[in-house]
């Protein structure tokens, strides 16, 4: 895949181009589907499938105090797009100057005379432009115009739940993890660098964890959870706990990841998060003691949880 984050870095006209815009945030089964349309119709006419997308997304310039957590940063965002196979990305960099474009501006200058598009792919509630005023009519009154086509995808409806990334951000939010999984197609995932804790977890329990500095935004609910851990290609299994750490009577929200049957030393490297299953809540023990038991419990339950989905 071919990624520009300016549109004046396309100095060479693409092949007919079929495009698809939008945030994307999440790459859902929903955001899959634009994707698998305009592929279908850029093979259809020899021609090019194109993404373009924003960074940061927009809501986080236009509703500063008031903006959802992200549910894929941008780099995520890029390699979940690069893995369903689209040809060219365009990631552009979302600014006041941007926002300020008109719907017919847009069409006209960046559309057409700069990209030269053949067929648009959105979906059945996409709208554009300075204020959100352009919509699919306009899209449509312009192809006519301009000599493109327009499509229009229906909502994507799974187990009676429409995909949405508001709904798939709720269910994260909620710890239901299992129920998001079938709208995004995949494990919810978060990552960071490892980072030094306060170490108790193999001093005093006997369960060291890998400490994580976010690069995310949208952390599930506070509790334990089956996961595995990617690390330098390779996947582990491993018991999460998001929470305050009540025992120790800690403040800040901490992610601690106990890899089970692993000793390296990771300091410092990026690892990945992939949600199973939620195990619990988070609660205050009455000693150390109790705690380790409890961990001990947690490690042995994830992994039957995740034996059975590694054979399943």
């Amino acid at each position: 895949m071919k990624t520009y984050y300016d549109i004046d870095d396309i100095t060479q006209p693409l092949k007919n181009p079929v495009l698809t815009i939008g945030n994307f945030d999440g790459v859902h089964k929903g955001h899959r589907a634009l994707f698998n349309k305009v592929k279908e119709r850029a093979e259809n006419i020899n021609g090019t499938s194109v993404v373009m997308t924003f960074d940061p997304h927009p809501l986080k310039l236009m509703r500063t105090d008031s903006s959802p957590p992200i549910i894929t940063p941008t780099a995520q965002k890029i390699e979940l797009i690069e893995e369903s196979g689209i040809d060219v990305l365009l990631c552009i960099k979302f600014t006041m100057d941007f926002a300020s474009i008109t719907a017919d501006k847009f069409i006209e200058e960046l559309l057409v005379k700069k990209l030269g598009i053949k067929e648009i792919v959105v979906g059945y509630d996409y709208s554009f432009g300075y204020k959100r005023q352009g919509n699919i009519e306009l899209l449509r009154q312009r192809g006519e115009k301009y000599g493109y086509r327009v499509h229009v995808l229906s909502p994507v409806m799974i187990n009676n739940t429409l995909v949405s990334s508001t709904t798939i951000r709720k269910l994260i939010m909620e710890g239901r993890l299992e129920e998001a999984r079938p709208l995004l197609g995949r494990d919810y995932q978060i990552r960071g660098t490892v980072i030094k804790g306060k170490n108790r977890g193999g001093r005093l329990l006997g369960f060291p964890t890998a400490n994580l500095k976010l690069v995310d935004e949208l952390i599930p609910k506070t509790g334990v959870y089956a996961v595995n851990v990617i690390l330098d290609k390779r996947t582990y299994q491993g018991v999460t706990n998001i929470g305050y750490n009540p025992t120790f009577e800690d403040n800040a929200l901490s992610i601690e990841t106990h890899i089970i049957d692993f000793s390296e030393d990771i300091l410092g490297k990026t690892i990945k998060i992939n949600f199973i299953e939620r195990l619990r809540d988070e609660k205050r023990f009455n000693s150390v003691e109790e705690l380790g038991e409890q961990i001990a419990r947690d490690i042995a339950d994830a992994k039957e949880i995740l034996n059975k989905k590694s054979i399943g």
